[in-house]
């Protein structure tokens, strides 16, 4: 079976050139030759080759190699991560080895071996995919870094409580300690979550989000802790868990308080050892994670009633960051609605839209019980809908459905949350895909809450 690799060689001997094609096209899919060095730049433009096999002179009676070197400079500043082997005589070993001081990988000698030559091929192709493998992590960690970078920029308001709560994202940044973020649904939790990463010393590492209240029982342990081939029926290889791919990262458990006694259990053995073992294996493998949890469930209240581990409670919040509710910061919504105004005009490509004082006012008013989220979700339908560059209070509260705090304030939050819900199913006939995209929720939490408030 042929071995799928392009391989560029370039000589000026015509005779080479048909004796390596015809040999190598018999073990590699994809075979190139050119005489004339003067088209590498063209042809390097045209085609990505795995490995390039280069003359070192290509003049008649040229000893210097200074050709080679010429043309092994103009591939690497195309392709960095080229992989080049020089093809020289006896008497140019020396300055074959100056090569690989240069950036060749390797060299072989004329007349080659056939079955060197392949060897020497197949370990290059190796090397090559090992430096894209390290441009790939260089590129995948300075996105990493603009990521954070941006995380950080995310954090909007001015308000006092926000500002309380950058101020305790940033002490709590540079330590190592468990976080645990609580606050109402849509008030930014995975957002401060993120943040803290990215103040962090881990900041250069993975940040890997699990959304506990979509993955069921049955799945908790395989998706969590991984498992091995043959764990189970379509366990068909090893497989790592979150808190292995988290390593040296941070994890961040969204939703930790639906877990069940028995789950979380579980999870508590694991964050007292550090240590995972993979379903279907005796083997523990230790886990360096830093761990950041968050829900909106009373977890005190919990705790009291025997629903959620106290021992638990204990090992997950060294440090807590409550986040409040959008109409405990009311003064922070011209700046929110005017960042997802500019957010949302660049994405769909329109003017830039505004809104009056007056419907900044309104906004200020509403009651958001679906917080931050729900804004967001308000702004961008109001930027489709809207024709108008000025959009006034209707374009963001169609059928004028604005709900004030005077209305809700006699209500608790489970009401308010119940009645979202039931106007966002109304709202799309039921559909529970484009209802949950409404309220910013997942199908499985939206399916939950029904569930739980009887809808």
């Amino acid at each position: 079976m042929k071995t799928n690799a392009r391989i560029l060689i370039v000589d000026d001997e015509k005779d080479i050139l048909l004796a390596a094609k015809m040999f190598l096209r018999n073990h590699f899919t994809d075979i190139h030759t050119e005489a004339n060095p003067e088209r590498i730049p063209e042809i390097i433009q045209e085609h990505d080759f795995d490995v390039i096999l280069l003359d070192m002179n290509f003049k008649p009676g040229a000893t210097t190699g200074q050709e080679g070197f010429h043309w092994l400079d103009v591939i690497l500043k195309h392709d960095p991560a080229a992989v080049v082997i020089f093809i020289t005589g006896y008497g140019d070993i020396d300055l074959a080895i100056q090569g690989i001081k240069q950036g060749a990988t390797n060299f072989i000698l004329k007349p080659w071996d056939n079955e060197k030559l392949i060897t020497e091929i197949i370990n290059n192709l190796e090397v090559r995919n090992t430096k894209q493998e390290m441009e790939t992590c260089r590129a995948q960690k300075q996105l990493l870094i603009d990521e954070n970078n941006d995380e950080v920029n995310r954090l909007i308001g001015k308000s006092d409580r926000m500002i309380e709560v950058i101020n305790l994202i940033r002490k709590v940044a540079a330590t190592d300690a468990n976080v645990l973020v609580l606050g109402e649904n849509g008030t930014g939790k995975e957002l401060v979550a993120r943040a803290v990463h990215a103040l962090s010393s881990r900041k250069d590492e993975i940040f890997v989000p699990v959304d506990l209240g979509a993955i069921s029982e049955s799945l908790f342990e395989s998706e969590l802790f991984g498992y091995v081939k043959g764990a189970f029926t379509d366990a068909r290889q090893d497989r790592a868990g979150r808190f292995e791919a988290a390593k040296k990262g941070t994890i961040f458990l969204d939703e930790i308080g639906n877990l069940s006694l028995q789950l979380q259990s579980k999870l508590l053995t694991v964050l007292q050892s550090r240590k995972v073992v993979r379903l279907g294996s005796n083997k523990e493998t230790p886990i360096d994670v830093r761990l950041i949890c968050a829900t909106n469930m009373p977890l005190y209240e919990m705790v009291e009633e025997n629903k959620f581990r106290q021992d638990l409670m204990y090992r997950i919040n060294t440090v807590e960051i409550h986040v409040p509710p959008l109409r405990e910061r009311q003064e922070d919504i011209p700046e929110l609605a005017n960042h997802f105004i500019e957010q949302y005009c660049r994405k769909y490509r329109l003017e830039k839209k505004r809104v009056s004082q007056a419907t900044l006012n309104r906004l200020k008013a509403h009651d958001w019980p679906g917080n931050v989220r729900e804004l967001q979700h308000a702004v961008e339908r109001a930027i489709i809908l809207s024709e108008d560059i000025i959009m006034d209070a209707a374009a963001f509260f169609p059928g004028g459905s604005a709900k004030t705090k005077k209305k809700t304030e006699n209500g608790n939050l489970h009401d308010q949350e119940k009645n979202l819900i039931r106007e966002a199913l109304d709202n799309n006939n039921g559909n529970i895909t484009k209802a949950a995209k409404e309220l910013g929720l997942t199908r499985a939490s939206l399916y939950r809450r029904i569930e739980k408030y009887g809808l």
